[in-house]
């Protein structure tokens, strides 16, 4: 699945300062039942966003028009729990482009990277500030900077590097998922079998 290439997102934030979320509240398991990574997005955080008659809890983040954005900005230890890549399909159908946490469980980071989503952990204290800043002011707005791996909160200018792995920071350049990025080195491949001895 392409999906849209990130190179520099600038964007308010919404915050969810709660710690250990894990893939069983991003998306609960009865809406795992499709297979394609479409409509997710509607029961992202399902149990926190709606009462059991599905309307809207006035009091979940989600559902307060003050906060927007196409960053989640999320406690530590975000996404852990099973492995479900679902609850990635959730986030980025929901309209998050970048997550931003203190610490990831590893398979929710990979599931991440696999489909357009850039997963930026950042210390604990850097997340503090950015907690702070947009509870101070629910439009700040945040830089993150794909290429030169920087996070900056540009209503102070502080600012803090992120690591990615080379490979899954090349294909979110360019829109790639793993099929994207082998049908691009199509010729490569092809080219290296023929010239390469059984």
């Amino acid at each position: 699945m392409a999906y849209d290439k990130f190179t520099l997102l600038k964007s308010t934030a919404v915050p969810l300062p709660i710690e250990n979320i894990d893939t069983d509240q991003i998306i609960p398991a009865r809406f795992l039942k499709a297979t394609t990574r479409e409509g997710f997005g509607d029961n992202l955080f399902r149990d926190w966003r709606f009462n059991t008659d599905a309307t809207p809890k006035k009091d979940f983040v989600l559902n307060d028009p003050t906060y927007s954005g196409k960053i989640l900005v999320g406690g530590r230890n975000f996404g852990s729990g099973s492995s479900r890549e679902h609850a990635a399909w959730a986030v980025y159908d929901y309209g998050f482009r970048c997550v931003i946490s203190s610490f990831f469980a590893d398979i929710f980071k990979a599931n991440c990277l696999n489909i357009g989503v850039l997963p930026v952990q950042v210390s604990a204290d850097f997340s503090n500030k950015i907690f702070a800043e947009i509870d101070k002011n629910p439009k700040t707005q945040i830089e993150v900077n794909l290429q030169e791996q920087k996070v900056t909160l540009i209503a102070t200018g502080e600012k803090e590097s992120f690591d990615i792995n080379g490979y899954k920071k090349d294909n979110m350049l360019n829109g790639f998922d793993d099929i994207d990025y082998l049908m691009n080195i199509k010729s490569d491949i092809e080219t290296f079998a023929q010239n390469t001895p059984l």
